[in-house]
């Protein structure tokens, strides 16, 4: 299945960005980008691929240790910017940064050590995809238009195992399904 490690903004916080989101897509060349939707708003923390069925319970017990080797930490969504020339954009973190990074390169190295090919290791950088693009698209208005967004600030307390099913229909801008799989109490707790 096809699986990543993320951390979900509670409700209210997506309300923040879905109101944020309207205001971007009613910006000129709005319509040239896929808007993702909120079952698609995460920080994935550390994306693990097709893992054969076998691996996954070795991988779900090192998630909950490094769940609870992290304690609860403080984020927001702050501000935005772009990856790969406009065919992304994103909306980042404010916070205890240092801590999300931790949580993810725990993460990185519980897979690893369950035996899932990782590829080569990246700095984390904590961006949640609200829109994309095949076509390069210049989103310089729409990361100027993020830049002064901060949502509230909420206290991270889980780590949740995603399954990501792709779009299988063929109908145009049909979004894959997230599911969470498995969810751990940060710091042991719960």
């Amino acid at each position: 299945m096809r699986l990543f490690a993320a951390v979900l903004p509670p409700e209210d916080v997506t309300d923040e960005l879905a109101a944020e989101v309207a205001v971007l897509r009613g910006l000129p060349g709005a319509d040239g980008l896929r808007w993702t939707g909120r079952p698609g708003w995460h920080f994935t923390l550390a994306f693990y691929g097709e893992v054969d069925d076998e691996l996954v319970p070795d991988l779900s017990d090192r998630l909950e240790r490094a769940a609870h080797r992290t304690e609860p930490f403080a984020l927001a969504l702050a501000g935005g910017g772009q990856f790969g020339h406009g065919r992304a954009l994103w909306t980042g973190a404010d916070g205890d940064l240092e801590t999300l990074r931790l949580l993810a390169d725990r993460t990185e190295a519980a897979a690893r050590k369950a035996g899932v090919p990782m590829g080569e290791h990246r700095r984390y950088k904590a961006h949640l995809t609200v829109a994309r693009s095949r076509d390069s698209v210049d989103v310089r208005p729409y990361v100027e238009s993020l830049r002064d967004f901060t949502s509230r600030t909420w206290t991270v307390d889980e780590l949740h195992l995603v399954r990501s099913n792709l779009p299988r229909s063929g109908v145009p801008g049909e979004q894959p399904r997230y599911e969470t799989v498995a969810r751990w109490a940060l710091g042991g707790a719960g």
